[in-house]
């Protein structure tokens, strides 16, 4: 995992899931960057982000699949 102050998404486009309910409740939000995947909570667009290298992401999608 990166250090978020290590990676600039400030400027990066944020994606819902496809499973969120129309109340944008429980809801996850997806980055994709040249090296790297960023993951935050809807609710709280401010608070914090997890940053993975895709090989990082690919393997948590592997896994909860």
């Amino acid at each position: 995992m990166i250090d978020r102050h290590d990676v600039d998404v400030s400027h990066i486009d944020w994606r819902k899931s496809s499973y969120s309910t129309g109340q944008g409740e429980n809801c996850v939000e997806v980055a994709r960057m040249d090296s790297h995947v960023a993951v935050r909570d809807s609710k709280c667009p401010d608070g914090p982000i997890v940053i993975l290298r895709h090989q990082e992401w690919n393997a948590f999608l592997a896994k909860i699949r």
